[in-house]
């Protein structure tokens, strides 16, 4: 006797075939192809500099490459209480603008607010070298900055986009305008060389972002340095000194991440009584292995940073990329980094060798370079270029000359160089293919572009093409002539055109 469940399948059979008399051919058809990847439609940067009360004019230099014919538009305006005022509007994808921005000025109460957040003595410099004392763990004073300026871009203009804010009346990139993100990593020299460190924070968001502030320096794992409870409120900026914060460190490293919100995040340092200060690039998030592109081929020692943010020790090895091929720098071995610090190693071996740096860990770590030119400038662990790369403001002529250093740590790497010089439409750019072989780096000079004045401002787009390794670039300025002194250096950073996407896969979901 069939049980009941039995019964009742056979009954349902005998009348499926009885009803259909057919057979009937189940079969797989044929997947839909998912994209991999969409075109950006939307993008935001956030730019501290420009526009900053008592700063000299800065300029603003924005590309979004490469060219389209479609539709699109990028507006820039002043970020907190003057939100809303266009400064520029751009709607030609793949030409350069170059926009000067002056100060504006701020209410009474900001001014003596930031005056006094500001105003902090410089620490004395010891006889001796010694590990700096445990940073204080008090509250950092936070007040309103006014200046900044934000970019919205939509459509074609968001596509690619590149922005770097330019020191007024220098004519140096002084940093990238990044995007709001939840995690920042910063790296370089502390008080006791730097006596003036000042940490800005952007919310270009219509949200209210919540901040802490984590410091570590060369004196080994800190017990209550995390500044927490730091409020951005939206369309706004705020500014802390953090001398207090660092007092006596000679290495410093900062960890700004939100719990809530998002914003973008910029570090200026001022060294003796310069009016101008250098901003930091911000660091790749910790990893195990870390590249630092764009090292120039001026002379001088290198000092390297490296921040062990974890409990356990690190230990590290250096290796460097150069145009002779990949070895392992003097000293560039056997180092061990005490957790939660920061470590400053001389490199005097790199003197005047252009290339890339490798760090390799044991234990995730950050780094950034500090290179002799100028007030203080810097390379940090970036990257490799996806899909292409841009830097909106470069010159050649006029007493300064412009390079990029291309290096392929891996296999070996084809890239397309196309220059874009303001004023001139897309169709007139000049493009070259370069070669890069395995293990090496290659130092390529950018002269002016065909029909181009001296000194006329140009931008670059790095494209690598199919079949390449991994590429790793960085643009150095110096001045012309033999021994010209290094002026600036920008890791090429990537500028997406299309949003990648993650993979789907077949899923049963039952309700």
């Amino acid at each position: 006797m069939l049980p009941r469940a039995g019964v009742v399948l056979a009954l349902a059979a005998a009348g499926g075939l009885a009803v259909w008399n057919h057979t009937v051919t189940v079969a797989a058809g044929q997947p839909v192809p998912q994209p991999r990847a969409v075109p950006a439609s939307t993008v935001l940067r956030a730019c501290p500099a420009p526009g900053l009360t008592g700063s000299p004019a800065a300029h603003l230099a924005l590309i979004a490459g490469p060219a389209s014919a479609r539709t699109g538009r990028a507006v820039v305006t002043y970020s907190g209480t003057t939100q809303g005022t266009a400064l520029l509007s751009l709607t030609q994808p793949g030409a350069l603008s170059l926009t000067r921005v002056h100060s504006i000025p701020a209410p009474a109460h900001t001014k003596t607010a930031r005056k006094k957040a500001t105003s902090t003595k410089s620490p004395s410099p010891a006889s001796t070298p010694s590990p700096s004392p445990t940073p204080s763990s008090q509250p950092v004073a936070t007040v309103p900055a006014q200046g900044g300026v934000v970019i919205q871009a939509s459509g074609s203009m968001a596509r690619g986009l590149e922005a770097e804010q330019v020191a007024g009346g220098t004519g140096k990139v002084a940093t990238r305008c990044d995007g709001p993100g939840t995690d920042f990593w910063f790296s370089g020299p502390g008080v006791f060389t730097a006596p003036k460190i000042y940490l800005y924070l952007m919310n270009p968001g219509s949200e209210s972002a919540d901040v802490s502030v984590q410091a570590f320096t060369d004196a080994g794992p800190l017990v209550g340095s995390t500044d927490t409870g730091i409020s951005v409120a939206p369309h706004a900026m705020v500014v802390q000194s953090l001398g207090k914060m660092l007092h006596g460190a000679r290495a410093m490293a900062l960890h700004v991440r939100t719990s809530v919100g998002q914003i973008v995040a910029a570090v200026e340092q001022f060294t003796g009584s310069a009016r101008t200060g250098a901003w930091l690039p911000a660091s790749a998030p910790p990893a195990k292995q870390v590249f630092l592109p764009g090292m120039p081929p001026t002379a001088g020692t290198r000092q390297l940073f490296v921040t062990v943010p974890g409990t356990q020790d690190a230990h590290i090895t250096l290796k460097v990329t150069t145009t002779k091929g990949s070895y392992e720098p003097t000293g560039g071995s056997s180092l061990d980094i005490p957790g939660g610090s920061v470590a400053q190693l001389s490199l005097p071996s790199l003197s005047a060798i252009p290339g890339a740096l490798q760090v390799s860990s044991s234990e995730p770590v950050t780094a950034a370079m500090l290179v002799p030119g100028g007030t203080g400038i810097f390379t940090a662990g970036a990257g490799a270029i996806q899909e292409q790369g841009v830097v909106a403001d470069n010159v050649t002529g006029g007493g300064q000359a412009t390079a990029l250093v291309l290096s392929a740590p891996g296999r070996a790497v084809q890239a397309r160089v196309t220059q874009i010089v303001e004023g001139s439409s897309a169709q007139a750019a000049t493009s070259k293919v370069f070669q890069v072989p395995a293990h090496h780096s290659v130092v390529e000079e950018l002269g002016r572009a065909p029909g181009s004045r001296k000194g006329t401002v140009f931008a670059v787009i790095v494209t690598p093409l199919a079949g390449s390794g991994p590429l790793y670039a960085g643009r150095v300025i110096t001045g012309s002539g033999r021994g010209g002194v290094l002026q600036s250096i920008l890791a090429v950073p990537s500028a997406l055109a299309t949003v990648p996407l993650p993979g789907v896969r077949n899923a049963l979901i039952s309700p």
